[in-house]
């Protein structure tokens, strides 16, 4: 470790932000980076403790302790060679993961847990300026052919691992651009599309190609594929949102959240926007569903210049910090913060939306709201909740976005013409060992295989969904698992 009293002398400190009055003018990332000093001082922190439990809270293995040390030394190389010898796209999960790993951080049990992520966003970062970030090929060509449908986190990194293990790769991806939720999910004042960009590029000087406005299963057969290639990998996202059918869904205003995030990331991009426009401007708009996708619809709100918006959770208001039954170093539910939501935002808890009202032209005016009384139940955890009688209102509304999760993949085309197994949440069956579908060589990782979750998780299933590819054409694979340092067989 580099300072061993460092976690005693120093506190934890976050970059500054940009105010958010000017922040929300425009759509560029506001999060400023360390000073050199403040750098240091973090990554002194680190205990180097006799058991690191950041190494289990992070779904990649990410060897934390040893690429602090490195930053707090300023090996640089050293530093960027140990993340990304777990982490493919550490400039992605830098700025949009929620950092389970600082959850089951040691110094988290009694201060505030290192700052990992922001580490994390500096050493790829420094990286990239320093020009330690160079195209990886392969030694060797091993002349097996793999498709990847999808190129989100866990098609992207399936395919750049596939490619380090020699195989020739190819990405379908149905969007007109690469990234999937990286480019059309994630607003760019959390994620700037340029940062997407430069790993694609980099990708494809390493060998892997690209193939967008190819939707399988609608302009790419699939049997053309399981003709043409010795392994296909299915890494499409959780498509299909959580739907709200309640009186008034038809009403024009009601809007699912992916369709308002994907157009506004769109207009950033200067590309073509499809379908009637979603604005929020002059409107007041209600965000419904608490999670990641709903603070990104109040922040693109804001941004556009509503009247007011108002996020509306199902769930009970969570506590500030952990309880009894949210131990270190388990991943608490405790309540979030978001920037958006320092941006500007009315936060409700335990309320249900009961109707959308129109203004008898076919437009949305107003929601019908009830309060809820939840139930705990002796897990600490929300059971059944009932109605508060007499707390039912209006609420003027404009503009209602649906964020309230994502069921399953989309079935019709790709899955339907494959045929493949799934399991009784509608996702893609295949084990979390193996990976395998029920077709022997098509393949399944993301949230195509787990349902929706987080980002690190999706390449974490990309990195071990690859392994095992490589081991079904190969026989033995070049590529190590989470549990161990991953390199593939590049130079």
């Amino acid at each position: 470790m580099g300072k061993p009293t460092g976690f005693l002398e120093f506190t934890r400190e976050l970059p500054g932000k940009a105010d958010p009055g000017q922040r929300t003018q425009h759509y560029k990332e506001f999060v400023e980076r360390y000073s050199e000093p403040k750098l240091n001082t973090q990554a002194a922190r680190c205990m180097n403790c006799g058991v690191p439990f950041c190494h289990s809270g992070c779904p990649l293995g990410n060897v934390i302790p040893e690429f602090n040390d490195a930053v707090y030394k300023k090996d640089w190389q050293d530093a960027y060679d140990i993340l990304t010898s777990t982490n493919n796209f550490p400039e992605f999960t830098g700025r949009i993961c929620p950092a389970p790993c600082e959850s089951a951080c040691v110094l988290g049990i009694n201060q505030p847990p290192v700052a990992i992520e922001e580490i994390e966003r500096h050493i790829i970062e420094i990286a990239f300026d320093k020009g330690l970030v160079q195209a990886k090929t392969p030694r060797v060509r091993t002349g097996k052919k793999v498709a990847v449908i999808g190129s989100g986190p866990a098609g992207l990194a399936a395919a750049a691992q596939l490619n380090y293990a020699g195989h020739q790769v190819t990405v379908f991806e149905r969007d007109d651009a690469p990234g999937g939720l990286l480019r059309y999910g994630i607003p760019d004042f959390k994620l700037e599309k340029w940062v997407v960009e430069r790993r694609i590029k980099l990708m494809e000087e390493e060998g892997v190609s690209f193939q967008c406005n190819a939707n399988v299963g609608v302009n790419v057969s699939v049997n053309d594929l399981l003709r043409e290639y010795n392994a296909i990998v299915l890494a499409g996202g959780s498509t299909i949102p959580r739907d709200l059918n309640i009186p008034g869904r038809e009403l024009k205003g009601v809007h699912f959240a992916m369709d308002f995030l994907k157009q506004q990331n769109k207009r950033v991009s200067n590309r073509p926007v499809e379908g009637d426009d979603i604005w929020a401007t002059d409107k007041n708009v209600v965000v419904i569903g608490g999670g990641d996708t709903g603070s990104d619809c109040v922040g693109t709100s804001n941004r556009h210049g509503a009247k007011s918006v108002t996020q509306l959770e199902l769930l009970p208001k969570p506590p500030g910090e952990r309880t009894p039954y949210m131990p270190w170093p388990t991943y608490p539910m405790v309540l979030k913060t978001s920037s958006s939501h320092e941006e500007g935002a009315d936060r409700k808890w335990a309320i249900a939306t009961k109707e959308f009202i129109g203004d008898g032209k076919g437009n949305l005016k107003a929601l019908k709201l009830v309060d809820l009384q939840w139930s705990l139940g002796q897990d600490g955890k929300p059971g059944g909740f009932t109605e508060v009688p007499g707390s039912e209102r209006e609420v003027p509304c404009e503009l209602a976005l649906l964020a309230m999760g994502f069921v399953h993949p989309q079935h019709t085309g790709m899955l339907d013409d494959l045929g493949v197994e799934k399991d009784e949440r509608g996702n893609v069956k295949a084990t979390e060992k193996a990976y395998q579908t029920s077709i022997p060589k098509v393949f399944a990782a993301g949230d195509m295989r787990r349902g929706q979750s987080l980002v690190v998780w999706a390449i974490s299933e990309g990195r071990e969904c690859a392994r095992k590819v490589d081991e079904f054409l190969m026989g033995v694979s070049q590529l190590e698992s989470k549990d161990h340092s991953l390199q593939a067989m590049a130079i």
